[in-house]
């Protein structure tokens, strides 16, 4: 995805992870310091469920990675919140 965030992610941390639990939840911000994207890193590569926003802070489009590749449907949303393309990705 070509969205202008900075490199000022932060590995973010909502509560304790479980003792063998390598994925850590992580956020990723616009320069203007709102949320850019929102989901969790395995080893350093996106994995699981992400969200990703656009500036107002309304959600643009959300889908599952397998470490960093895009995997199943990814739903891309209008500004009002709608659903406005749904993209397939293979497994």
């Amino acid at each position: 995805m070509a969205i202008d965030a900075t490199d000022r992610a932060s590995d973010h941390r909502a509560g304790e992870e479980m003792a063998g639990d390598d994925r850590a939840p992580h956020e990723k911000f616009h320069r203007d310091g709102s949320l850019w994207g929102r989901g969790h890193l395995v080893n350093g590569a996106m994995h699981g469920h992400w969200e990703f926003f656009r500036k107002d802070g309304t959600l643009m489009r959300s889908g599952a990675f397998d470490r960093d590749g895009q995997v199943g449907e990814w739903v891309t949303y209008d500004k009002a919140g709608d659903p406005s393309k749904v993209t397939q990705f293979g497994s």
